[in-house]
């Protein structure tokens, strides 16, 4: 008598997402219907653009020539210059910020998480404009005397720092809680546990929001120009009143904004590069600790025999 095996049945295709219900075929063709509806409008209102620009004379000669001086670009350059400036003096302290009060806010004693969580409330809700024109337009009245770049700074470091507690906060109560617990049965304290264990997985799960708020924070130093700081804005807007190439204040909203998204692409590069590094570098660390269970199930198994 021979003994068939049973078939194997195929796995069935899952009809639904953890987010969303897959669409159907009547569904996938609206919304590709949907799709092509939006990238003609897009596109047309594009194209609507720059028909005004080239009607009303956007793209002459004479208003692009004022990218072929050397003053003017080394007055463009300065202000990009001092956009970087501002944006990486406010992000390390922003995120140093962000480390210290996400930790006063998890912390067990309630003088450490009470006046940590107002300071966070605070300054998420208060408008980053007004702190800016606090620090320079403020101080004065207290007898200080703040410089448009750190008034700017400062702004910048405590809005983004609150947001940014939040941000490691979440993501300190994003890892599972056996990791705390595992770290604890190690004999660890809670200041390693916190170090060691969850930090770092915290990190690692909240760098895309970490990096969508650095580019946020860039973006930011453009308000610097209402407190007279001599960033990328404020360099074009002054460039803009040129008589002699006819107010080229397009051309150079163009340029500026080029510039704008090309340092977030590379900002959002370098987190995607980062992110991928840090997690070929999780999978390595992880292989040996698999070897080792292997390893000690095998020699359990002999044991057992």
């Amino acid at each position: 008598m021979t003994l068939v095996a049973p078939a194997r049945r195929k796995p069935r295709t899952p009809t639904t997402s953890v987010l969303f219900d897959v669409p159907g075929p009547r569904a996938r063709r609206r919304n590709l219907l949907i799709g092509l509806v939006g990238s003609v409008v897009i596109l047309g209102a594009l194209a609507y653009v720059i028909y005004r620009f080239n009607k009303t004379g956007q793209f002459s000669g004479t208003k692009w020539e004022i990218f072929e001086y050397k003053q003017p670009q080394i007055t463009i350059l300065e202000g990009f210059l001092n956009t970087l400036k501002a944006a990486g003096i406010a992000a390390v302290l922003a995120l140093a910020l962000g480390v210290a009060l996400a930790s006063a806010r998890v912390s067990d004693h309630a003088w450490l998480r009470v006046p940590s969580f107002w300071f966070v409330e605070v300054f998420r809700a208060v408008p980053l404009v007004l702190l800016m024109f606090l620090f320079y337009y403020g101080t004065p009245s207290l007898g200080l005397r703040v410089s448009p770049l750190w008034a700017v700074v400062l702004g910048l470091t405590l809005y983004n720092g609150s947001v940014f507690a939040e941000l490691f906060r979440a993501g300190i109560a994003s890892v599972p809680r056996g990791q705390s617990e595992a770290g604890y049965a190690l004999g660890l304290r809670k200041t390693q546990v916190m170090t060691s264990v969850l930090v770092p997985q915290a990190v690692r799960a909240m760098l895309p929001a970490i990096i969508s708020q650095l580019v946020v924070l860039l973006k930011d130093t453009a308000l610097g120009f209402l407190v007279t700081y001599d960033e990328l804005l404020k360099q074009l807007k002054q460039l803009a009143t040129a008589p002699q190439f006819e107010y080229p204040l397009i051309p150079l909203v163009i340029v500026g904004g080029a510039i704008y998204v090309a340092t977030c692409l590379l900002l959002s590069w370098f987190a995607t590069w980062l992110e991928r590094r840090l997690s070929r570098r999780g999978s390595r660390t992880a292989a040996p600790t698999m070897d080792a269970r292997q390893d000690l199930g095998q020699s359990g198994g002999a044991a057992a025999i």
